[in-house]
């Protein structure tokens, strides 16, 4: 059996995935970034080759994606985050027209037709509706980034945020904790917040369902009921979201590897 693989650094994890020749996933690996992207990308495959129980020698080809796409050396192509994600969502859900990509640093909103990108928008200068927005308020009410999403459901009085800035979320919520506020209410807002300002920038390419939710926010089970309910529809999750871009970078490389041996 042949593999191919795609790896995906991003800001603050790289995500890596290898697939077979049927499009199947065999193995995946989650990593830190940290401060060295180059060794970043090299660290994540090592992982992942070691989790598929898979020899190099077996990867038919690799492609590198994300913020640190060309710092992987030894990949056959580095292929942008949104071509990827365009590309991981359609192979998972076929039907997907809109991609919502919220990850570490940055929000994406991707149009997409038969698995090709028509459109895009990102908000990459400005943290408010990332990862690291709800980190930081994660951090500022003393919990797990993992808990924050479950709590939230549990609002029945959300707050309204004057910011959602993360410069100054930190002074909102201890503001609102002062007054007695419940952290769920809290949490509430925050995340009835996040998901209307992410709506308002993916609303510039269109939203058309059918939607797909990816990167590590889509983890978050409070920003999908909150996304869901003002879009009106649902959201196409799944359990892989996180690795979309990993996704859609390995099928390409499996793409690039059956043409190149087609033409030999």
């Amino acid at each position: 059996m042949k593999y191919a693989a795609g790896i995906d650094v991003g800001s603050t994890q790289t995500k890596c995935i290898i697939i077979d020749e049927n499009k199947q996933i065999v193995a995946r690996a989650l990593t830190d970034t940290g401060a060295n992207i180059t060794r970043a990308g090299e660290r994540g495959y090592e992982a992942v080759l070691a989790a598929g129980g898979i020899a190099r020698e077996d990867v038919l080809c690799v492609v590198g994606t994300g913020y640190g796409r060309f710092k992987v050396s030894f990949g056959d192509l580095q292929i942008t985050e949104i071509t990827c994600h365009a590309k991981g969502a359609s192979m998972l859900f076929p039907d997907t027209s809109t991609v919502i990509d919220m990850g570490g640093q940055d929000a994406k909103g991707i149009s997409v037709q038969n698995g090709e990108v028509v459109d895009f928008v990102m908000n990459d200068k400005c943290a408010a509706g990332t990862g690291r927005f709800l980190s930081t308020a994660a951090e500022t009410l003393g919990l797990g980034l993992d808990e924050i999403g479950a709590i939230s459901l549990q609002a029945r009085n959300p707050v309204r945020l004057s910011t959602v800035c993360t410069v100054f979320v930190e002074s909102d919520i201890m503001s609102y904790v002062a007054q007695g506020k419940k952290t769920e209410d809290i949490l509430g807002g925050i995340h009835s917040a996040i998901a209307a300002r992410t709506i308002a920038l993916v609303r510039r390419v269109g939203l058309k369902p059918n939607y797909t939710f990816t990167g590590g926010v889509s983890l978050n089970v409070g920003m999908v009921k909150m996304l869901e309910e003002k879009l009106g529809a649902p959201l196409n999750v799944s359990p892989d979201s996180h690795y979309m871009g990993a996704i859609g970078a390995a099928v390409f490389a499996l793409e690039h590897a059956m043409s190149t041996a087609a033409v030999s």
